[in-house]
């Protein structure tokens, strides 16, 4: 594996970037969005995590590095889990000292045409989430009913946690090294949505700077999407924990407060 990046050109006040792109059966759409990465932002590195694919992502991910010194692939022992592949990914990216970690659909719903947007609002911020739900933002090709679950389940959190963020479950974002590792990442378990909501929500809590630009997410045109019954329950359930534990925490503190211990 490489050591840290030395030959990168991007603005000084980035410093060195890094996309991370999982996969898990993405042949068809990986020399492409790989590509689109390339030529769009040249000065980037891409980590592709790949999950053991059996469609042979993983042969094809080895044959991009080998033909490109910015691109490198990790191959994980199996299919665990959105959340997991990601942090794996941070972790690598942190040792190499890369100083800014994008979050990156290899399906092409996140468009590296508007990677950008990210970039350029981390100057003065520690977290930037592409947000489909603000001015500006929007999806192409969903039904009314997926956007209306996605547009309710954000309202859902943002109340809960008392997040002042549009769009906490999507998953293309820019963080700067020092927000992750301010995080505690060691303690994330959560996938899928709720895994884009822990995130977001701990760095709020923290006290990081937490800022969206408007993207538009496209839905996948090759492959298999990976969204699940489970993934949704799965954020409800812990959304809904981490907001009674908030509370109840907040109460307490009252309460120790005010009798004076």
């Amino acid at each position: 594996m490489p050591d840290a990046p030395d030959d990168l050109d991007a603005p000084d006040d980035l410093g060195h970037v890094l996309v991370i792109v999982p996969t898990y059966n993405e042949r068809e759409s990986l020399p492409q969005i790989t590509a689109r990465i390339r030529a769009s932002v040249p000065f980037a590195h891409i980590l592709i995590a790949d999950d053991n694919s059996p469609d042979g992502t993983g042969a094809i991910a080895d044959s991009l590095a080998a033909a490109d010194d910015h691109i490198h692939v990790m191959h994980r022992a199996a299919k665990a889990g959105l959340g997991a592949a990601y942090i794996a990914g941070f972790t690598w990216g942190l040792e190499r000292d890369f100083d800014v970690l994008v979050e990156m659909d290899a399906d092409g719903s996140h468009q590296p045409e508007q990677l950008h947007r990210l970039l350029d609002a981390l100057v003065d911020a520690d977290l930037v989430l592409g947000s489909r739900w603000i001015a500006g933002g929007g999806t192409q090709n969903w039904s009314k009913g997926r956007e209306v679950l996605s547009k309710g389940g954000n309202t859902y959190a943002r109340v809960m946690l008392g997040i002042p963020l549009h769009d906490a479950t999507g998953g293309y974002r820019a963080f700067r090294a020092r927000t992750l590792r301010g995080i505690d990442l060691a303690s994330v378990a959560s996938q899928g949505y709720c895994f884009q909501v822990d995130l977001a929500w701990r760095a709020v809590q923290r006290g990081f700077v937490v800022k969206e630009v408007p993207i538009t997410f496209v839905e996948r045109a090759a492959g298999t999407s990976k969204m699940s019954r489970a993934i949704v329950v799965e954020a409800l359930w812990r959304v809904t924990e981490w907001g009674v534990q908030s509370r109840v925490n907040s109460v307490r503190q009252r309460l120790r407060g005010g009798d004076g211990s």
